[in-house]
């Protein structure tokens, strides 16, 4: 049985998701830049994504504990980020650490390579809209 989606839409999708999470962490230590003992958080999902989409054309595999490593077709959709507290910062006086600029800049970036990826999306929908429409005629 084939997808109507491709894997590079399974991916794009997954990709929108964990850039909203990060959105919400980053924005979360933005929020917390004054509150004494904060640990700002930090979100990684690029390389295990990565390493999805290259399992993705295997046979399917399941594997017999949630914690193995996604394998096969449907790696995508089990990518998990990992959200650890962010070892980059010094530690302010009051135990604080996060650095604003930083955030600031990592909010800036994300939200552009968010962009990014709506934009991708809709260029492949677009095409399956047009393959639909006007592709027999």
């Amino acid at each position: 049985m084939s997808s109507l989606f491709d894997k590079t839409t399974g991916a794009l999708g997954s990709a929108m998701n964990h850039r909203l999470m990060r959105h919400n962490l980053t924005s979360a230590n933005i929020a917390n830049a004054e509150t004494p003992g904060y640990k700002a958080k930090k979100i990684d999902f690029e390389q295990q994504l990565s390493r999805a989409l290259d399992l993705e054309e295997f046979p399917r595999m399941d594997s017999t504990s949630p914690g193995h490593f996604p394998i096969a077709r449907g790696a995508i959709e089990r990518v998990t980020p990992d959200v650890y507290d962010n070892p980059d910062v010094n530690l302010t006086n009051d135990k604080n650490s996060v650095d604003l600029e930083r955030e600031m800049a990592t909010l800036a970036e994300n939200s552009i390579l968010y962009k990014a990826t709506v934009e991708l999306i809709k260029k492949k929908l677009g095409a399956m809209k047009y393959a639909a429409s006007e592709g027999g005629r």
